[in-house]
């Protein structure tokens, strides 16, 4: 068996549209049991979250996990603001670059690592209007050659 076998769960695919991801840094996450059985189910949804750094702690706010249908009145509340777990050390040096540098903390993906649910944060900084443009030009173009190439090759 694979030594680090990962499952992703969750992508939060409007980040790459809406920002440049500089740097993606992995952290822990600090769940409770019903929450981790709902993320087995699928159950998280990372589309508005964000994370900040507050008191030397690096929280994910805004990350919707699904209440546990079989868990009772262990389901805690679904948006609740959840501790990510790093190095003291780079949240730290992640808190002097969004101060200094006015980036942002988004989680990108969250995955199982063997039996451990993993976040993978991201520096992001913001896309203009006409970044997104150019971004989608370049796909659609890619995507007009790849239709050129198979018509061509059949």
């Amino acid at each position: 068996m694979n030594k680090s076998a990962t499952k992703t769960i969750a992508e939060n695919r409007k980040v790459r549209h809406e920002y440049f991801i500089l740097e993606s840094f992995e952290a822990g996450i600090e769940l409770v049991g019903t929450e981790v059985k709902s993320i087995r189910n699928g159950g998280v949804n990372l589309k508005d979250s964000w994370c900040s750094v507050e008191g030397g702690e690096l929280l994910v706010r805004g990350m919707h996990i699904s209440p546990y249908e079989h868990g009772n009145i262990f389901n805690r509340d679904p948006l609740r603001v959840r501790r990510l777990l790093m190095r003291k050390k780079q949240i730290m040096q992640l808190m002097g670059r969004v101060k200094q540098d006015g980036l942002t903390l988004i989680p990108i993906s969250i995955y199982f690592k063997n039996s451990l649910v993993k976040i993978q944060v991201g520096l992001c900084k913001g896309k203009k209007t006409h970044d997104k443009r150019d971004d989608m030009a370049i796909r659609a173009a890619k995507r007009d050659i790849e239709r050129a190439l198979k018509e061509r090759n059949r």
